[in-house]
C-alpha cells in the first residue's frame, strides 16, 4: 500500500498555549511535520521564506507586522505556502478581506478546533476552506430575511441530491458551514423539512444547480 504523503508545516501566532494547541491538531494528523513556530509577523515572514512549508497557520494580528500585509509577504517568498489565517477579530468587513486576500483558509479564535482540525486534510490538497464562524460572521451584516447568493447556490445543489460533503469540496467550506447553511435556510423559508425545503426550490427555479454555480 502507497504511503501517505508527507508534509511541513509552520504556525505563527504570538500567544504560547495557541501555538501548542494547532501543533497538537497538526502531529495529530499523522502526515505532518511542524518545522517552525514563530511569535510575531516579522519571524513568521522569515521562517516561511527560509522553510517553504507546505502549510501556515497565520495569526492575522501579531506583533511587529500584521494583518494582510504578513500574509502577503509570506506568499512573495513562499508562494506554494498554503496558509490559513486565524482571526480574533470578528469584524465582517475583516473577514471578507481575508477571504478575498487569496488566503487558502480563513478561520476565526472562537471557532470550533475540530473544524480546523477536519479541514486541515482539505487545505494541503489545495481547497479553499471559510470556517463556519466566519461565515455566519460575514453573512450577519447581510439581510436577515431574503436568501444570500450563496445560500440559494446551496439549496440548489441541495435540491439537486448532492450530499453535504460534496457541496463543501464543491464550495470549499467545511461540511459544518453546510449544515449551517441548511440550518438557516431552512429557518428564513420557513420549512422544516427537506419536503418544504425542495418545494421551495422547484418554485424558485433552483432545481438547475449548473445555474448557481
Amino acid at each position: 500500500m502507497r504511503a501517505a504523503p508527507r508534509y511541513t508545516a509552520l504556525v505563527a501566532d504570538d500567544h504560547p498555549l495557541v501555538r501548542s494547541g494547532l501543533v497538537g491538531l497538526l502531529q495529530a494528523q499523522g502526515n505532518i511535520s511542524v518545522v517552525g513556530e514563530a511569535a510575531d509577523g516579522v519571524e513568521a515572514v522569515s521562517l516561511a521564506k527560509s522553510l517553504k512549508p507546505d502549510l501556515m497557520t497565520l495569526d492575522i494580528a501579531m506583533p511587529f507586522a500584521q494583518g494582510i500585509a504578513v500574509f502577503t509577504e509570506v506568499k512573495r517568498w513562499s508562494p506554494d505556502t498554503r496558509v490559513a489565517v486565524f482571526s480574533g477579530v470578528t469584524s465582517s468587513a475583516l473577514l471578507q478581506e481575508l477571504c478575498q486576500s487569496g488566503a487558502e483558509g480563513v478561520f476565526t479564535k472562537r471557532g470550533d478546533m475540530a473544524e480546523f482540525a477536519e479541514a486541515i486534510p482539505m487545505l494541503l490538497r489545495g481547497q479553499k476552506i471559510v470556517s463556519s464562524d466566519a461565515v455566519r460572521l460575514i453573512e450577519a451584516a447581510q439581510s436577515p430575511n431574503a436568501l444570500t447568493s450563496r445560500e440559494r447556490q446551496i439549496m440548489s445543489l441541495i435540491a439537486n441530491g448532492q450530499t453535504t460533503r460534496s457541496i463543501a469540496e464543491t464550495l470549499g467550506v467545511s461540511p459544518k458551514t453546510i449544515e449551517n447553511h441548511r440550518t438557516n435556510i431552512m429557518t428564513k423559508i420557513g420549512v422544516n423539512s427537506m419536503a418544504g425545503l425542495l418545494a421551495y426550490a422547484l418554485r424558485e427555479g433552483l432545481l438547475d444547480g449548473q445555474s448557481q454555480l
